[in-house]
C-alpha cells in the first residue's frame, strides 16, 4: 500500500531533492511512498498572485493568507481527502522516532504545509490543519528543510523501505536499556581491523555474541550519557 505524502509549499522547485536518492528512491521505487507537490501561489489572486499581507496589530513581515493557504491545502486534500495535514513549525510539537513512527501507519495520506515570511494567519491553521510540528528548537526560513527531514524519517518507517528490517531496532531512540530509556546507537566499525594506530575492539571481533551485545549496550549507554543526559532517567 502507497502513502501519499503532499507538501503545500511556495517553493515546489526544493523537491523532490534529497528525497529522490538512496533510500528514498528505493522507496518510490517500491511504491511505498508517493511524493507530490502544491505551488501555493497558484492560489493567490489578483494581478501579482499575492500570498501574504501586513499583520493586523503591527509588527515585523508579512503574513501570509488564510483564504490563499486553505485553497492549496483543499486543493491536496482532493487527492487525499482523509489525509492527516501536519504544518512544519518551531511552534509544533517535537518531532521525534515515535511521532515518525505514527505517522508511518496514517495510509490515507499526510499533507505537509511550509509556511514562509512571519508565518501563516492563524484561522487557516485552527480550521485545516490537524497538528503542528517542530523538528527542534530553531528557526528556519521557510517550512521546505524540516518537511524534508520529516518524510526521510517517516518513510524509514515504513516496512519495507529498508534492505534489512533489524535495522530499524538498533537505531539511535529504538535502543532500549533495562530501564526503559531510550538509547543512542552505539559505535560502528568495519574492516581494516587496525587503522593509523586505531584498532578494532577485541570483542567485536571475538565471535562471542552475548559479549557483542553486552559492549554495544554499555556503549550506547555510555554515549547517550555523555551527548543526550536528558534521555537518561538518573
Amino acid at each position: 500500500m502507497t502513502l501519499p505524502i503532499t507538501v503545500v509549499t511556495l517553493f515546489p522547485d526544493m523537491f523532490p531533492g534529497p528525497l529522490d536518492v538512496s533510500i528514498m528512491k528505493r522507496a518510490q521505487d517500491k511504491g511505498l511512498f508517493s511524493l507530490s507537490t502544491v505551488q501555493i501561489r497558484d492560489f493567490a489572486f489578483g494581478k501579482h498572485k499575492t500570498v501574504d499581507d501586513t499583520p493586523y496589530g503591527g509588527g515585523a513581515g508579512m503574513v501570509m493568507r488564510a483564504d490563499v493557504v486553505a485553497n492549496a491545502i483543499r486543493h491536496a486534500k482532493k487527492e487525499s481527502p482523509n489525509a492527516k495535514v501536519v504544518f512544519m513549525s518551531p511552534s509544533g510539537v517535537k518531532f521525534d522516532q515515535n511521532k515518525a513512527r505514527e505517522l508511518a501507519k496514517h495510509k490515507d495520506g499526510l499533507i505537509l504545509l511550509c509556511g514562509h515570511y512571519e508565518g501563516i494567519d492563524d484561522r487557516v491553521l485552527q480550521s485545516e490543519v490537524d497538528e503542528e510540528i517542530s523538528i527542534g528548537d530553531y528557526v528556519l526560513s521557510g517550512g521546505e528543510l524540516a518537511a524534508m527531514v520529516v518524510v526521510d524519517a517517516v518513510v524509514r518507517n515504513i516496512p519495507e523501505s529498508l534492505g534489512n528490517e533489524e535495522t530499524l531496532d538498533e537505531e539511535s531512540f529504538d535502543i532500549e536499556s533495562e530501564r526503559g530509556e531510550k538509547l543512542l546507537e552505539y559505535p560502528h566499525y568495519t574492516r581494516p581491523v587496525s587503522w593509523e594506530g586505531q584498532d578494532v575492539p577485541d570483542v567485536l571481533t571475538s565471535g562471542h555474541h552475548k559479549n557483542i551485545e553486552k559492549w554495544r549496550m554499555e556503549k550506547a549507554f555510555e554515549k547517550t550519557k555523555k551527548n543526550r543526559p536528558d534521555l537518561l532517567k538518573g
